[in-house]
């Protein structure tokens, strides 16, 4: 579960980065070129930290995104988000690492920004301090946790993002309640989401997937009021083709139970021909009805990346 909620947060934090961009710089709309777009150099940061995956560093929270100033010439920022939920040791050195990294190889001004998502209690430094024998480094970044903000002030800001923060408050606090109360709540972020009237059927389609399946719940009939409510809140035109995509794209069961790690392996030494039907079918579903490339469904699924062209190829030949 960790790791997919770890892939489903950072979709989120891509699919709503206009949003996030507004939510934590002051003026974001007159600083930044929001209609330019951003790229996500997912490569590039693998590539300036390859250690992290030796020292068992995860390659599914961090982010490093190119975005671009409203200035004649094509000067550009890279924004660093670091997605947090554990005590790391010494934290804010990895920080400063990463910082010097990033401006040594781009020269470029670096904006990093640090989002913890753990519990309340969880520390969250914002600084880096190094001194020694009269030479003294301090490095300041941006620190913010879920927390910072409670649910009335994060529902008031009618800001997609403020809503991906929502969710993550609500997973993080899933253990204290029931799936009932859980599904309330969960309904409660999409009737904000709805009814500030903001976003057209795609965007709320796609939010919907995120939501539905990071705040996963089990019960069938706690989904189904899901579903009815929703399509209450978006008028039947609109909600039957979000509803089924939602639909296709969970196979609720499905997606929990179907594939465990080290498919691959498993695969070829032959695994049961239901289950891999039904993991062909969660992944046949996320290609025709989400826009993720190769990689991140194999990410998501956790199957091989092999697997999933193989049935991107079955999908062009039919």
């Amino acid at each position: 579960m960790r790791k997919k909620n770890d892939i489903l947060l950072k979709s989120a934090f891509e699919e709503s980065f206009s949003d996030l961009l507004i939510f934590f710089f002051n003026d974001a709309a007159l600083i930044f070129d929001l209609e330019r777009g951003f790229d996500f150099m997912d490569k590039e940061l693998t590539e300036l930290f390859p250690d992290l995956e030796k020292k068992g560093g995860s390659r599914f929270v961090d982010m490093l995104v190119k975005t671009y100033l409203k200035t004649g010439a094509e000067e550009y920022i890279l924004v660093h988000i670091e997605i947090q939920d554990g005590a790391i040791k010494k934290f804010p050195q990895r920080m400063f690492q990463y910082y010097y990294r990033i401006l040594d190889r781009f020269e470029v001004e670096v904006a990093a920004l640090a989002v913890f998502t753990g519990k309340e209690k969880q520390k969250w430094p914002s600084e880096y301090r190094k001194n020694f024998l009269g030479t003294e480094i301090i490095y300041k970044y941006n620190s913010y946790h879920i927390f910072d903000h409670d649910e009335d002030q994060l529902k008031g800001m009618d800001n997609l993002f403020a809503l991906v923060i929502l969710a993550a408050q609500k997973v993080i606090s899933a253990d204290k309640i029931t799936e009932s109360e859980l599904g309330r709540q969960r309904l409660g972020i999409v009737r904000t989401l709805i009814e500030s009237k903001r976003y057209d059927s795609e965007k709320i389609r796609r939010f919907l997937f995120f939501l539905k399946t990071f705040i996963y719940i089990e019960n069938t009939e706690i989904n189904s009021k899901f579903d009815s409510e929703v399509n209450l809140l978006t008028g039947n035109e609109t909600s039957m083709g979000i509803i089924e995509a939602i639909k296709m794209i969970t196979l609720e069961e499905g997606f929990e139970k179907g594939v465990v790690t080290g498919m691959e392996k498993g695969m070829s030494q032959g695994i049961e021909k239901g289950e891999q039907r039904k993991t062909y079918e969660i992944v046949k579903n996320l290609l025709l009805n989400t826009d993720f490339d190769v990689p991140k469904v194999a990410a998501l699924v956790n199957c091989p990346e092999s697997f999933v062209k193989e049935v991107k190829e079955d999908i062009i030949r039919k």
